[in-house]
């Protein structure tokens, strides 16, 4: 049974306390301060998870910093929304590597060999990375936002697509530790200065062959753009800041399809996806959300409604998200949508929707009812007790293997004046996990989690995966103006689990869209292999399930997008890296020394 929110608040006055009890009743024009929801906590309280994470960046060698506008003052909206990262295996050697996004400053002239460029950084084995960006040629300057990845090509080595402010870069992985710029070849170039967000891989069609969904955020023309205090859409809570969206140009998604001959096809009339009009569109994920064999398309936009695609089988979408109630929170309102993670929480056999927004509104967990709908469950779930941060980066990750994809979820204003003024709000913020209780409910343990979840930082993209590859899982965050983080699980793997990598034939090679299913006595699990997502970023390709104190699956099936073929395996061991390949089963298997 389901509950509306004015239920939940009814029933939450005295553990909320005084401040929902005051928001309810004194009039919004005589509030002070912005209304902030959180958790309270017993002062000097200390962990009692068994799992903690710790930022191990520094010590794993990753020591480029992000650049990205002003630190102390930000003049357009370019500087303030960031950009993402990526979880990748470039190599093959079945260790996770990293990509690193980088931005620039306004109206900064860097000496030669000074500017900030983007990075790959490769996985010694060790616990510690290699920087290889001179080597592999994917270095490049410029405000480079988005990156997902898929092996466009079908020949075993995934490539890699890069979203700008400026002009996106498409670079075919050569398969010897290098990358080429296949842009204008392939016939992805847009000769049009454009702001390219998050994107996503998908083979839409089943034709076998990736096709490519780019999200277009704003039309920006520095010239024509007022400076901070200058316009309606220029003031936060009295604050002069840069504008926007609001009172800018929106612009539309792309969609490209794959010829299978190494080029592209612009198909976004055609498809439907223009019809929807201009929108500030950041973050986009394919999956099978109506679980008919085809692979849609949900889009978090900013300060609009957001998108759901829904694949026709014909080659067409059409937007559904009205209709599906996924396109407005609850009441009705539009958000200002950042990112998204998918999953099935409640383990019911449909993948749900976590959708992350800004400061002063909730979260959204859309749950798919499996009709077509989805309901809001925020509030009823506890996933909706923070309103105070500007959310961003987000996954459901099962960090404790207890078999219930839990959330994480990373934070960061977009306005550094903001610490100048007592509004209860900061620009460095820390992290949020909720944990899955395995009842449709969710509890806030960020502060149980150890010091790399504790400590702020302003971030936007995150990408989580096994870099260690020790059967639990990590995440990578993208720290406006900082390092990055990389936090180590610390404890995650004393529960079972099972990692799982797809090999495509018949399918695309990197398997986007195939759909595992793992099933542990009366307990079943299920993921999709999928490019982008969290905020314009990419996560590890491979699929993590954990198994709690099972000490094997009793069932793992896998559906290959293109045939809708079965595969069926039994009575499979746990606490191993599995490799399957369409209709060859499981090729390598790989069990770390130790848990």
């Amino acid at each position: 049974m389901r509950f509306p929110r004015r239920r939940f608040l009814s029933d939450s006055l005295l553990s909320l306390g005084a401040t929902l009890l005051d928001a309810l009743t004194i009039p919004i024009w005589k509030w002070n301060s912005s209304l902030i929801l959180q958790t309270k906590s017993a002062p000097n309280s200390t962990s009692s998870s068994p799992v903690t994470f710790v930022d191990v960046a520094r010590e794993a060698g990753l020591t480029t910093p992000n650049v990205w506008g002003g630190v102390e003052h930000k003049r357009l909206i370019v500087e303030a929304k960031g950009s993402g990262l990526a979880f990748f295996d470039y190599d093959n050697d079945g260790w996770l590597d990293i990509y690193l996004s980088n931005g620039s400053r306004l109206d900064t002239h860097w000496p030669p060999g000074t500017a900030p460029t983007t990075q790959l950084y490769k996985n010694n084995r060790d616990g510690t990375f290699s920087t290889v960006t001179e080597k592999s040629g994917i270095g490049r300057t410029g405000w480079q936002t988005g990156v997902c990845v898929g092996d466009f090509d079908n020949d075993g080595w995934d490539d890699l697509f890069c979203c700008f402010w400026g002009h996106n870069i498409l670079f075919r992985n050569n398969g010897d530790g290098t990358f080429t710029d296949v842009t204008r070849k392939a016939g992805v170039y847009d000769e049009r200065v454009r702001w390219g967000a998050g994107c996503t891989w998908l083979d839409y069609d089943r034709d076998g062959h990736l096709d490519l969904f780019v999200c277009n955020y704003i039309h920006l023309d520095p010239a024509k753009t007022p400076g901070p205090g200058e316009g309606l859409s220029c003031q936060w809570k009295g604050i002069p800041v840069m504008c926007g969206p609001r009172g800018l140009p929106g612009d539309t998604n792309v969609l490209f399809h794959n010829n299978g001959d190494g080029t592209f096809s612009d198909v976004s009339e055609k498809a439907g996806i223009l019809k929807p009009g201009p929108r500030y569109s950041i973050t986009a994920v394919s999956y099978d959300f109506d679980n008919d064999g085809w692979p849609d398309i949900f889009v978090a936009v900013d300060s609009e409604p957001s998108i759901l695609f829904h694949n026709n089988h014909d080659g067409t979408f059409t937007d559904v998200a009205e209709m599906s109630g996924c396109a407005y929170n609850e009441n009705g309102h539009e958000q200002a949508g950042m990112g998204v993670a998918v999953g099935d929480y409640d383990c019911d056999g449909w993948l749900d929707i976590f959708k992350t927004n800004f400061a002063d509104d909730t979260s959204n967990l859309y749950h798919n009812n499996g009709d077509g709908t989805f309901t809001d469950e925020a509030f009823v779930s506890g996933v909706g007790i923070n309103n105070q941060y500007v959310a961003w980066g987000c996954g459901f990750i099962d960090y404790d293997n207890d078999g219930w994809p839990d959330l994480m979820q990373v934070n960061g204003h977009v306005y550094p004046e903001l610490d100048t003024h007592s509004i209860g709000q900061t620009f460095k913020n820390r992290r949020l996990v909720y944990k899955n209780l395995g009842t449709g409910k969710f509890k806030d343990v960020s502060l149980e989690l150890g010091p790399g979840i504790s400590e702020r930082f302003s971030s936007r993209g995150a990408a989580f995966g096994d870099y260690d590859n020790d059967g639990d899982t990590d995440a990578l965050i993208l720290n406006m103006n900082d390092l990055p983080s990389l936090l180590r699980n610390d404890g995650g793997n004393a529960q079972n689990w099972i990692k799982i990598k797809l090999i495509g034939t018949k399918c695309n090679r990197t398997a986007i869209g195939a759909r595992v299913r793992v099933v542990t006595g009366a307990h079943t699990q299920i993921d999709e292999v999928h490019s982008g997502g969290s905020v314009m970023s990419q996560s590890d390709l491979r699929l993590h399930f954990g198994l709690g104190r099972t000490l094997k699956a009793d069932v793992i099936e896998v559906k290959w997008p293109t045939t809708q073929k079965v595969e069926r395996f039994t009575e499979v061991k746990a606490n191993q890296i599995l490799t399957i390949r369409e209709g060859a089963g499981i090729v390598k298997a790989y069990a770390p020394k130790s848990k």
